[in-house]
């Protein structure tokens, strides 16, 4: 996301290369969606320049690849995952193995995905996004992959569409996500002590920001446990989303006042003529 087109000249410098903006990204937030890895394995080289370029305390939330989780199904992918292991490795434990399922992974498929996660190394945080509406609504497929998750020490990972789809889309970026994302029940229970939520808002940032209102008391609630989330905010075109982070941010500082801030992006130059 850090080389997202509408953040050149707002969030990162025009003139630094797409290789080198996730610092100026850092800047702005402390964690990112690692995306890219769900199309293709990076080379270890070029995850060594995401560490480089961030703190010790940056978070990294990466996908797994789509070989895996939807052609493969987790079934016969030792050779990937070693591949994707030994490329993600110089991010340490800075690094969460994100598994996203498509919603054809459904309840009955839960013993494979236990199966799956039994062989991660161990010391490895992972999370799981599931999409089939059986693991929400029906109460015995929801006990069951808690259980799963659990026995493997992995976050179940919500995506919170509940405003999105509140009203019909009303731009050509919400009518393009409008058939694209998953329509799922609000889910705020946390199973480990990092819990990571996927919140999606509208184009309207007055919009979002009012949406966002329970899960700044639950993230509060959070860490007044000891718990440490990361939330990653969204809206369909993305183009503010380093803006909206910091001010859902600040909304759960000022429920917990002794959160650190966010660190102060650095200045980005003004547009010349020369």
């Amino acid at each position: 996301m850090w080389t997202h087109k509408a953040w050149a000249g707002r969030f990162v410098p025009r003139s630094l290369p797409a290789g080198e903006r996730l610092r100026a990204y850092a800047g702005w937030c402390n964690a990112v969606e690692g995306n890219t890895t769900f199309y293709a394995i990076p080379t270890r080289d070029t995850v060594a320049t995401w560490a480089r370029q961030t703190d010790p305390g940056f978070r990294f939330v990466v996908k797994l690849p789509k070989i895996v989780t939807h052609e493969r199904r987790l079934a016969g992918v030792e050779t990937e995952m070693r591949a994707f292991l030994d490329a993600i490795e110089p991010l340490g434990d800075r690094a969460v193995l994100w598994t996203q399922l498509p919603g054809s992974f459904g309840p009955s498929d839960v013993d494979a995905l236990g199966r799956f996660l039994r062989r991660l190394p161990a010391g490895r945080r992972r999370a799981v996004e599931v999409r089939h509406p059986g693991f929400h609504t029906d109460a015995r497929s929801t006990s069951s992959l808690e259980r799963t998750l659990a026995d493997a020490d992995a976050e179940w990972v919500p995506f919170d569409t509940t405003v999105f789809f509140r009203r019909p889309p009303a731009s050509e970026a919400e009518q393009d996500a409008w058939g694209k994302k998953p329509r799922l029940p609000r889910r705020t229970r946390a199973l480990t002590d990092r819990p990571i939520v996927r919140y999606l808002g509208r184009d309207s940032a007055e919009e979002t920001a009012e949406g966002w209102r329970p899960w700044t008391e639950v993230v509060a609630e959070w860490l007044r446990e000891g718990r440490s989330p990361t939330v990653f905010v969204h809206t369909p075109d993305n183009d503010d989303a380093p803006a909206l982070a910091r001010r859902f941010h600040d909304d759960v500082r000022a429920l917990v006042p002794g959160l650190a801030p966010l660190p102060e992006p650095e200045p980005i130059e003004p547009a010349t003529l020369f």
